[in-house]
């Protein structure tokens, strides 16, 4: 099946009430790749549905590393049960796998891997790679050890373009490694500070475990997509397909504390209102000044989030973060607030109003700053997670310290 075939396939299933049919209608080659595609509650249920004999039948066209994805999703009886039924080869290679924790590098690893000395040559690296692919069916990645600890990968290139008696040695490229018992934050991160398709799991004496794939990580983080749903305030379980009463079960809960919020900001509005009655002109940069203070939150909560996430900020260097957040506000606030100032003044032939909505958007950016970094924090210390809705916080607090500065400082001077 084509790569592009697969979306087609989801959409179709997510679009049926009843999607074990549908599932049942598709080639059992392709099933276990269309499975590890779909919600992980649509996954559950799915496998549910399936007797084992159906469930084993697309197993043995998968990876050991993905076989391991499934049966994860399954009770320990039903697991239990399916792996007796394994080939021993296969059934070895998911119960080593299964011996880790999901959100480890070691559980993110596959075994699709040979291990060659520095000084095999290549005709030696073939027959073992040779010999590999007519076991598994696939072409392995070459690892190559000095004593037993990894000096670098072989691209299979090498094979077919060098003299069979050659050494390898010279042809030994350096791949990045990672201890099997670190995050998958961290995975990330080193897949980041080091461009590269793969990185190598070590084990505590520095041997090689398995190989973590760049698109194997990529397919766990689109699965989770955690950030994107609590930044919305959406909770991660709903799918894009899920009925009506189901979304709203998953969000009201959110929305009712987004109305709470903003019957305060109301409040704070209200006690302004004979200073917005005679000056009506008021009314028109109030939700500038709001505004621009959300999205400059958004923009700090993002960034301090991702930096949470990939284990670059720790609470006790917290400080620093907050600082620099409520610097890049002010100045942000200077460069806003003079535009807008001086379209006050163009427009509305008024300079201290343009003054008065100048001091707001510098105030109100550098309170984004501030609660943009802390509220993140503050979640990740009470054991939360720190996306979680967080920007119905910032919103409000931005929009309650915005509204009150504008207003009062008009109450004030005019």
């Amino acid at each position: 099946m084509g790569k592009d075939e697969y979306p087609g396939l989801v959409s179709k299933l997510n679009s049926s009430k009843d999607k074990t049919p549908v599932f049942r209608s598709v080639d059992k080659h392709k099933q276990g790749f269309l499975l590890l595609r779909l919600h992980r509650r649509d996954q559950k249920k799915l496998l549910a549905s399936l007797q084992d004999s159906e469930v084993l039948g697309f197993l043995r066209y998968l990876d050991p590393d993905d076989a391991t994805d499934v049966l994860q999703l399954l009770s320990e009886e039903r697991r239990a049960s399916l792996m007796e039924r394994l080939s021993s080869d296969t059934r070895e290679k998911i119960e080593f796998l299964l011996s880790f924790s999901p959100a480890s590098a070691a559980g993110l690893m596959n075994l699709d891997y040979i291990l060659v000395e520095k000084n095999a040559s290549f005709r030696e690296v073939l027959r073992v790679a040779k010999k590999y692919e007519r076991h598994t069916g696939k072409f392995p990645v070459i690892l190559v050890v000095d004593n037993g600890f990894l000096a670098g990968e072989l691209h299979s290139y090498h094979l077919s373009l060098r003299e069979p008696s050659k050494k390898i040695g010279g042809y030994i490229k350096k791949v990045p490694s990672i201890e099997y018992n670190k995050t998958k934050e961290e995975v990330i991160s080193l897949f980041e500070r080091h461009p590269h398709n793969k990185v190598v799991v070590l084990d505590e004496d520095d041997s090689v475990l398995g190989i973590v794939y760049s698109d194997d990580l990529l397919r766990t983080i689109r699965k989770e997509s955690k950030d994107l749903y609590g930044f919305a305030g959406v909770k991660r379980e709903e799918n894009i397909h899920d009925p009506p009463w189901v979304k709203v079960k998953n969000r009201y809960s959110w929305l009712l504390i987004h109305l709470f919020t903003a019957f305060i900001a109301a409040l704070v509005i209200s006690f302004f209102e004979e200073t917005i009655s005679a000056f009506v002109l008021l009314a028109i940069y109030m939700p500038i000044v709001a505004g621009m203070g959300g999205n400059a939150g958004t923009q700090t909560l993002a960034v301090v989030v991702r930096g949470l996430a990939l284990k670059e900020i720790e609470l006790r260097t917290s400080s620093k973060v907050i600082i620099n957040e409520i610097v890049a506000g002010a100045i942000n606030g200077v460069i806003n607030g003079v535009i807008v100032a001086a379209v006050a003044v163009l427009w509305n032939q008024n300079p201290l109003l343009g003054f008065i909505v100048g001091v707001a958007m510098i105030v109100n950016l550098v309170v984004a700053g501030f609660f943009g970094a802390i509220v993140p924090l503050i979640m990740k210390r009470l054991g939360k997670d720190p996306a979680s809705s967080a920007i119905t916080f910032i919103t409000a607090a931005t929009d309650i310290f915005g509204f009150f500065v504008f207003l009062g400082l008009a109450s004030i001077m005019i």
